[in-house]
């Protein structure tokens, strides 16, 4: 019964990803890599191509290609560590921010028509079990649990 209810999970999960994907698609919104890439800059502030690399869990080439398109669309800038650190960080411009800030509007308009007729309990509770669930794939590392 546990391993069905997990693969339920799964397919629910693939579903939702596939909804986020087309959701940020619209309305010449920031596609997924760069709404990704953006939304970390704003909440952890200026970072490293290694810093996103850890955080996102994208190997380095991958973020070097988005990181370029994002400086090529004027999204964001690299700049000199302000720790004074030897490698450069990227840090969001007033465009990326703007962009950014719209795009997660779009998604939150959507969202709050979606969850129109949920309670504020079955909301909280969603909201506190997709924290939870996100907080573990964040620290799942496979093979450091067992198989």
């Amino acid at each position: 019964m546990r391993r069905r209810r997990i693969a339920d999970i799964e397919y629910a999960q693939m579903l939702l990803s596939r909804y986020t994907i087309a959701q940020l698609r619209h309305d010449g919104s920031l596609d997924r890599s760069a709404y990704v890439v953006l939304a970390r800059l704003a909440s952890d502030g200026p970072l490293s191509i290694g810093e996103l690399s850890d955080l996102l869990r994208l190997d380095a080439s991958t973020l070097q290609r988005q990181t370029t398109a994002a400086m090529r669309m004027g999204l964001v800038d690299r700049i000199p560590d302000p720790d004074g650190g030897p490698a450069r960080k990227f840090t969001l411009t007033n465009e990326g921010r703007i962009r950014l800030d719209a795009t997660r509007e779009r998604s939150l308009h959507a969202l709050d028509k979606i969850l129109g007729d949920w309670t504020d309990d079955d909301i909280d509770r969603f909201a506190g079990l997709l924290h939870r669930f996100n907080a573990a794939i964040e620290t799942y590392s496979p093979g450091s649990r067992k198989d």
